[in-house]
């Protein structure tokens, strides 16, 4: 189990920061033949990203919706995670392959959704919690005591946490 850290936390992070969120829907729990090929696909994504340090991928949590899972991923640039996406050597694009393939054959039994963020500031705070999303992809740091208010990390002007280093 991860330690938490004790206290207020927020993150710190400068330069282009992307949310990315990207999940599967399933629409006919009973067609295993087509969301668990998709289902599978995702790890091997992630094991790509993950142990390449100039992939852009800053960190991602997995979560579960009412329809399927989801991933919050974040990213330190647009460019990066386009060039991921698009990149046939790659993992990604043989899998988008393969789902319009399936979902060709049959059509409406899993969806795939993804929504992009470009984030231009960035508040968080975290308390009593093991290191999770934000600053568990950039850099966990305690709030500083003028930053102690949401309004006032945010109405400072200053991006990503860089509240922290007061």
């Amino acid at each position: 189990m991860a330690s938490i850290n004790p206290g207020r936390m927020t993150h710190r992070y400068d330069g282009e920061l992307v949310v990315f969120h990207i999940g599967m829907t399933v629409n006919r729990w009973w067609r295993f033949d087509q969301w668990m090929p998709i289902f599978g696909d995702m790890p091997k994504m992630m094991r790509e990203l993950m142990t390449d340090p100039d992939s852009g991928l800053l960190g991602s949590t997995m979560l579960l919706g009412a329809r399927g899972p989801y991933l919050v991923q974040y990213w330190s640039s647009l460019d990066k995670l386009y060039a991921y996406a698009s990149a046939p050597q790659q993992e990604h694009r043989p899998a988008w392959t393969r789902f319009n393939k399936r979902a060709r054959k049959t059509p409406g039994a899993v969806g795939i959704w993804h929504e992009t963020y470009v984030v231009d500031r960035a508040e968080t705070i975290y308390v009593a919690t093991p290191p999770m999303g934000l600053p568990r992809a950039t850099e966990t740091v305690p709030i500083a005591s003028r930053h102690d208010r949401a309004r006032a990390r945010v109405a400072d002007g200053r991006t990503h946490g860089d509240a922290a280093r007061d």
